[in-house]
């Protein structure tokens, strides 16, 4: 399977209590937190490279740049689109922006690492 600059993926949420700032102790307001809009950026990084990896690939996130620009309230949907823009190796550079209904409500350098699945979860249980 090939990768090549230029793959998109999006990804779709709503917000819910348990996805604001307070639920997730990034703040104390009942707004889309910034925890949740970097799961979803992530998100919408992996859905980029879907049928993309060999069956015993995955990716794992190394690095994010993250700007929470604009907050959301409890109710709407908010989605996040990613673009990758850069492949060295197994190292994978995607753009990403986030929006509401209104605006958009943040942006994303993020970095991800392609893996073998199997080795690395057994490189992660040695840790025991």
């Amino acid at each position: 399977m090939a990768l090549t600059a230029g793959l998109r993926g999006r990804a779709e949420a709503q917000v819910t209590p348990d996805r604001t700032a307070d639920a997730l102790g990034s703040g104390d307001l009942p707004v889309f937190g910034t925890p949740a809009l970097v799961a979803l950026m992530e998100q919408a990084a992996v859905s980029a490279l879907a049928g993309h990896l060999g069956s015993a690939e995955t990716t794992v996130g190394t690095a994010i740049e993250v700007a929470h620009l604009a907050a959301t309230p409890v109710g709407l949907r908010v989605r996040a689109e990613a673009e990758l823009i850069e492949i060295d190796g197994r190292k994978l550079t995607f753009l990403i922006q986030a929006y509401d209904p209104r605006e958009k409500i943040g942006q994303a350098r993020h970095h991800r690492i392609i893996v073998l699945r199997d080795r690395f979860l057994s490189k992660t249980q040695e840790k025991h």
